[in-house]
C-alpha cells in the first residue's frame, strides 16, 4: 500500500467503525475489501490482468466458500447479500471502462464486458458443479488445496512464471519477446492462498466453524492485511467480526498510535535504510569488509522495519473497525536463540507452517522407527524452514536461506539438550553475559542468513561471504 491508499483506508475504516453495526459492518468491510483487491493490485504488462488477478482472487474465495459451506447455505439471505456485493463490485469495476474516461480502481482499462461475462459464466458453471459434489468430501477439499498450491508454485517459480507469461501473451496477442516472470504480480496471493488452505484443512479435520459468505470473504481479503499479512485464523477473525463494536476515543487513539509507528518505521526508517541496504549491485561493487558489513546491517534492519511497519499499519487500521489482528513481530532481534527468534518473526506464518506442515511431518516421520531421534529432528527442521523459504520464492537462494535456518535450529536444539543438564550457571553476571552473548550470536546468524535472502543468485552470496570475512 502507498500513502494514498493507506490514508483512504484509514478514512474508510473510521467511517465504518463509527457508523455501522452488526451485519452492516460486515457488509461494509466486505465491500471495502473487494474494492481494495482491485485498487491495491499493481499494474502488470499483461493486458487487463490488473482486473483479472483481483477477479480470480474473489472467484477463489467464493469457490472455496461453496466447498466448505454446509448444504443449503447458498440460499440463505446473508450469503445471497454477500454474493450480490461481490458480484456487483466486480461488474461495476468492469463496466467502468464504459462509464469513466480513465480507470479509477484499476491501473489500466478493464476488459470488454463480453470477456467478463465469459469469465462469470465459467465461475458460475464451476460453482454449480461443486454443488453437485458431496459436501465435506475429502477428495474435493484436497483437490482445491492442491490447486492453490499449484498456483503458488507457478507464481513463485521464475521459470514457470516466465512460461505462463509467454502462454498468456500468446493468448492475448502480446509480444512474447518481452515476457518476464515479473509479469505475474498477483497481489496478496501468498496470503490469500494460505488462508484458503487453512480453511480447507480445518474443514477436513472438523475444526472449521460455520461461516457466512460475507464473513468468509471479509476474512480472506480483509483490506488492511491483504498485501503483507498477518495470516489470521478464520475462527479468531470472525469472533471479532461478530462482536459488537463501537469506535471509541480510546480505540481511535490506540489505533492511531499504532498506525503512526508503522508509518515511521516503513516510510522513514526502512525507506532510508533501503538506500544503502545490500543488493545485487552492491554485492559486486563493494570490496571493503567493513562497508559490506554496513550494507548487510542496513538490509537486516531495513527488512524488519519495512515488514513490521506494514504490520503495525494493518493492525492499527484493523483496530479502527474492531478487528484485532494478531501480532506478527515481537522484537525478534533481541532474542537469545534461534527458536525464540522464529517465535517472534513473522509469527503467523511460522504458526501456519507449524500447524499444517511441521506437526504433520513430525507425526509421519516418527513412523520410521529405525531412524535416530537426531535424524528426525534434522529432517523436520530442514524441511520446515525450506518450505518457508520456498513460500517467498522457488529459487536456490531461498532454498539456501531456509536450509541455513533449518540447520541453525537443529544445532541450537542439540546444543540446548547437551547443556541443559550439564551447565546451569547461578551467577547473575554470568547469566547476563550468556544472555547478551546469545542475543549477539543469534542476531549475526540471522543477519548472515539475509545474504541469501537479499541476493538473487548463490554466486553473488558466495562473493558477499568472501568479502564479509576478508578472504
Amino acid at each position: 500500500m502507498g500513502l494514498t491508499q493507506i490514508a483512504a483506508s484509514i478514512l474508510a475504516s473510521v467511517l465504518v467503525g463509527a457508523l455501522t453495526r452488526g451485519a452492516w459492518r460486515t457488509y461494509s468491510l466486505l465491500a471495502l475489501s473487494a474494492l481494495a483487491v482491485y485498487w491495491f493490485q499493481p499494474v502488470v504488462p499483461l493486458r487487463s490482468f490488473d482486473f483479472w488477478f483481483p477477479s480470480l482472487s474473489l472467484a477463489l474465495v467464493v469457490l472455496v466458500w461453496f466447498i466448505t459451506s454446509g448444504p443449503g447455505a447458498g440460499k440463505e439471505k446473508q450469503n445471497l447479500i454477500g454474493l450480490f456485493i461481490i458480484l456487483g463490485i466486480v461488474t461495476l469495476v468492469d463496466l467502468s471502462r464504459y462509464i469513466l474516461p480513465t480507470p479509477i480502481l484499476t491501473a489500466t482499462t478493464p476488459p470488454q464486458f463480453i470477456q467478463y461475462i465469459a469469465f462469470l459464466a465459467a465461475t458460475i458453471l464451476l460453482i454449480l458443479i461443486l454443488t453437485l459434489l458431496p459436501h465435506r468430501s475429502l477428495i474435493t477439499l484436497s483437490i482445491a488445496a492442491a490447486l492453490l498450491v499449484a498456483i503458488l508454485v507457478i507464481l513463485k517459480s521464475p521459470a514457470l512464471s516466465l512460461q505462463a507469461s509467454i502462454i498468456l501473451r500468446t493468448l492475448t496477442n502480446r509480444p512474447i519477446e518481452t515476457a518476464s516472470a515479473l509479469d505475474l504480480r498477483w497481489l496478496g496471493i501468498s496470503y490469500i492462498a494460505f488462508r484458503l488452505i487453512h480453511v480447507l484443512r480445518d474443514k477436513q479435520t472438523g475444526r472449521l466453524p460455520e461461516l457466512s459468505l460475507p464473513e468468509f470473504a471479509t476474512y480472506v481479503v480483509f483490506f488492511p492485511s491483504l498485501s503483507a499479512g498477518p495470516i489470521d485464523r478464520a475462527e479468531r477473525f470472525v469472533k471479532d467480526l461478530r462482536n459488537e463494536f463501537t469506535l471509541t476515543q480510546n480505540e481511535t487513539l490506540m489505533a492511531g498510535q499504532r498506525i503512526v509507528i508503522g508509518l515511521f518505521k516503513k516510510f522513514v526508517v526502512a525507506d532510508a535504510l533501503a538506500l544503502i541496504a545490500l543488493n545485487d549491485a552492491l554485492a559486486t561493487q563493494v570490496h571493503s569488509p567493513g562497508w559490506m558489513w554496513v550494507h548487510l546491517y542496513a538490509y537486516t534492519f531495513q527488512i524488519y522495519f519495512d515488514f513490521s511497519g506494514y504490520t503495525d499499519i494493518a493492525l492499527g487500521i484493523g483496530r479502527l473497525v474492531g478487528i484485532k489482528l494478531p501480532e506478527n513481530f515481537l522484537t525478534p532481534y533481541t532474542k537469545p536463540n534461534l527458536a525464540q527468534f522464529w517465535n517472534s518473526w513473522h509469527i503467523t506464518l511460522t504458526q501456519w507452517i507449524r500447524s499444517y506442515f511441521f506437526n504433520p511431518f513430525n507425526r509421519w516421520i516418527r513412523g520410521f522407527k529405525s531412524l535416530p531421534a537426531w535424524t528426525m529432528i534434522l529432517l523436520g527442521q530442514l524441511a520446515t524452514m525450506i518450505i518457508i523459504g520456498l513460500w517467498h520464492g522457488i529459487t536456490w537462494n531461498f532454498i539456501l536461506w531456509g536450509a541455513w535456518h533449518g540447520l541453525g535450529l537443529f544445532l541450537q536444539n542439540r546444543w540446548s539438550d547437551f547443556t541443559k543438564t550439564r551447565f546451569n550457571p547461578v551467577n547473575p553476571r554470568l547469566q547476563t553475559a550468556l544472555q547478551v552473548g546469545g542475543i549477539l550470536l543469534t542476531f549475526h546468524f540471522v543477519a548472515l542468513g539475509w545474504v541469501f535472502f537479499a541476493l538473487s543468485d548463490p554466486s553473488l552470496s558466495q562473493i558477499v561471504f568472501v568479502k564479509l570475512f576478508g578472504l
